[in-house]
């Protein structure tokens, strides 16, 4: 019997030898833990995530939409109490007494106006500018319009459209007058074009390109 025994506990310690290593529940439980803390991302990482997100969109929206939806907007033309400054043809502005000086009276030449316009800059009489400015625009097809001295018009080469002095249609095919602008000498006595957004006095109606 005491030999029966002591076989038995021989076996059973001879199978626990080949049984297989249980894994331990606390190795289980640190894995699990480092993978959530891995996952996890707490409200403030989160949130700075989220506005980089919004804001790369944002950006690339706005570098797409906003030329689109300024495209349907033009610029704005200068005038009321602001202006533009009259320019030369290399683009520099254009000083009343040096410009006063280098012109005969009656003279008409261009200058660049609103919007970059060619406008035309009337020297008065006495020496003076004139208050308005006249687009050199044709307003029948958009050619610009040459002033001529001989005839004391201004012809259009393109289809024969002429304009008196003061920009008033007297040939056809020209539907309208050269547009106005207002002319003026700021403090620093320099030249100023701005809108001209009172009634037409040529027509004494509303200006057509207001």
């Amino acid at each position: 019997m005491k030999l029966l025994s002591v076989t038995l506990a021989l076996l059973v310690a001879s199978a626990s030898a080949f049984a297989p290593a249980p894994v331990g529940r606390t190795a289980v439980t640190t894995s699990n833990m480092a993978a959530s803390e891995e996952l996890y991302i707490d409200d403030e990482r989160r949130f700075l995530m989220n506005l980089i997100v919004v804001g790369s969109t944002a950006v690339t929206v706005g570098a797409f939409g906003i030329p689109y939806v300024a495209f349907f907007f033009p610029p704005g033309a200068g005038g009321g109490g602001g202006g533009v400054n009259a320019k030369d043809a290399l683009g520099n502005d254009l000083a009343a007494k040096e410009y006063l000086a280098s012109k005969p009276a009656g003279d008409r030449s261009l200058a660049q106006g609103l919007k970059g316009d060619a406008t035309y800059l009337i020297v008065k009489d006495d020496k003076t500018l004139e208050s308005y400015g006249l687009n050199a625009v044709c307003t029948h097809l958009g050619c610009v319009v040459p002033w001529s001295a001989a005839a004391n018009k201004f012809q259009c080469p393109c289809h024969g459209s002429q304009y008196a002095p003061t920009g008033a249609v007297v040939r056809g095919p020209a539907p309208l007058p050269l547009a106005l602008a207002h002319c003026d000498v700021d403090d620093s006595g320099m030249i100023i074009f701005s809108t001209w957004t009172e009634d037409d006095f040529r027509t004494g109606g509303k200006g057509w390109w207001n």
